[in-house]
């Protein structure tokens, strides 16, 4: 689904491959349709995937944290949108010769095999969270994913707004507030900001994600 870990620090060879570009938040990094030119290595930020439905709803397929690659397609165009959550930053490698640049340097053929084998994962993941049938059970599941990876112990910053949120877990935005709302109620969590929580019940959170 995503991780949270601390910024990534590729050496100065997997930088001299490519090419860093930054990013404003909301900024679009590239549009659902355009040619798949690059695949990108998330180094600071975070970056959702995300595709508009024909009656104007927003999907959110995966986010993508530091040390995360995207862009990988199989069409010639990306199948999806990616859009900058915060201050990003990522080393663009052109895609067309992405091949032989792997070959040419180990270090990124491992972060690209790991790059697949975690679309996978999300893909998975995503799909067992979306076929919950209750909301807070949703939003539980989707909080102990952000608390298994990051960096922060029991105290963890959402970088997303609770609209995305609502757009990853297929929830409306009034729905998420009201479960975080009984979830803080419960016991099982607490603010320190709209976005800092703290992680106050993990196992009660476990036993309502299923």
């Amino acid at each position: 689904m995503m991780r949270a870990a601390a910024p990534a620090r590729p050496d100065a060879a997997l930088r001299a491959l490519g090419r860093v570009r930054h990013f404003a938040p909301q900024q679009t990094i590239f549009a659902e349709g355009e040619p798949a030119a690059h695949v990108v290595l998330v180094i600071h930020g975070m970056v959702r995937s995300c595709s508009t439905f024909s009656d104007g709803r927003r999907f959110i397929g995966a986010f993508y944290a530091a040390g995360d690659m995207f862009g990988l397609e199989r069409s010639p165009g990306y199948l999806a949108s990616a859009e900058a959550v915060c201050e990003t930053a990522g080393i663009f490698y052109p895609a067309p010769n992405w091949l032989d640049i792997i070959h040419a340097q180990d270090g990124l053929s491992r972060r690209i095999f790991g790059a697949v084998m975690q679309s996978g994962e999300q893909a998975r993941g995503h799909a067992r969270l979306l076929g919950r049938l209750c909301a807070i059970e949703k939003l539980a599941m989707f909080l102990l994913e952000c608390h298994q990876r990051a960096d922060e112990g029991l105290q963890v910053t959402l970088k997303m707004t609770r609209q995305d949120i609502a757009d990853y877990l297929g929830l409306t935005v009034e729905t998420v507030s009201r479960c975080f709302a009984q979830l803080k109620r419960e016991g099982l969590i607490g603010f320190r900001s709209s976005r800092e929580l703290d992680f106050l019940d993990v196992p009660r959170l476990r036993n309502i994600s299923g």
